[in-house]
């Protein structure tokens, strides 16, 4: 069994925005298996075992965003191809609306579109030492599945869709603004380091030496405004820190550059260049 585990720093919470909370927590526990942990009015706390990882609000009349930063996707990471073979079966099974899968050599992912349009990744990592490298490099790709090999680990049909315990957010990818004012920030101010560059559209940024806890791109065009209000979207993502000295020192390095934050009881609060909330909190 290829359990992951991961210090921090790694991905937090995510938050969003949906149009229909009711129909938000049907699907993100009917079809991705996650759990309901809370719920208090039009907010829902979702995630696996007793660990919660995504927020939900509930927005009444919200629309789909078009053409703007916010979120690509966020990824949810399993902790073995087995509980990735578990999902992809159900999937299957119900005809989940599979919105693609790959190879990505570091790891093998699904893809999903939940319905306000907000993308997910289902994935599991390969154990570190099996990661490729060209010298020092880092390779990444999107090769053809191997969906068959999935499935074989599993012994007949699961008897549970639900997310195991040791699920959490492996990585949030975002649609930005600029790649160059992406990775000053990210790397200048809380940081990250690059771990790859696709072009002048992408970015792979991580601590530690994972393949990524942040991807970046602007496929959808440069200089993109944020989200809306009245949009179903990113509210805020939540990067953990090791402790609190941690989170101290990249207030102090955003208090150098003149860069506005706030600190409040949930932590530091910053908004990236592309208009994207930031959460940095220490590691309970």
């Amino acid at each position: 069994m290829d359990m992951i585990t991961m210090p921090p720093p790694h991905i937090g919470r995510v938050a969003l925005a949906v149009t229909d909370l009711d129909r938000s927590i049907r699907y993100y526990e009917d079809v991705i298996g996650l759990t309901l942990l809370a719920r208090d009015g039009d907010t829902a706390h979702l995630g696996a075992g007793d660990v919660g990882f995504l927020w939900l609000t509930g927005q009444p009349g919200a629309r789909p965003v078009q053409r703007a930063t916010g979120l690509y996707h966020f990824a949810i990471l399993v902790p073995s191809r087995r509980d990735l073979a578990r999902t992809l079966h159900h999937l299957l099974a119900i005809d989940g609306a599979l919105g693609g899968w790959a190879d990505h050599l570091v790891s093998e992912a699904l893809y999903l579109t939940d319905p306000d349009g907000h993308g997910i990744e289902i994935y599991r990592d390969r154990p570190r030492a099996e990661w490729p490298y060209l010298g020092q490099q880092l390779r990444m790709a999107s090769d053809p599945l191997d969906a068959r090999g999935i499935l074989a680990e599993l012994n007949g049909p699961p008897d549970s869709h639900v997310m195991a315990p040791g699920t959490f957010v492996g990585h949030v990818h975002l649609q930005v603004a600029t790649i160059a004012a992406t990775e000053q920030f990210y790397i200048g101010l809380l940081g990250l380091d690059r771990v790859l560059r696709f072009g002048p559209s992408a970015t792979f940024l991580s601590y530690n030496g994972y393949h990524h806890h942040l991807g970046a791109n602007t496929w959808t065009g440069e200089n993109l405004p944020p989200a809306p209000a009245d949009a179903a979207r990113l509210l805020w993502y939540e990067l953990v820190l090791p402790d609190a000295a941690a989170v101290s020192a990249i207030a102090e390095r955003l208090d150098a550059a003149n860069y506005l934050f706030e600190q409040d009881a949930s932590g530091l609060w910053v908004v990236d260049p592309s208009g994207i909330r930031v959460l940095l909190t220490a590691d309970r």
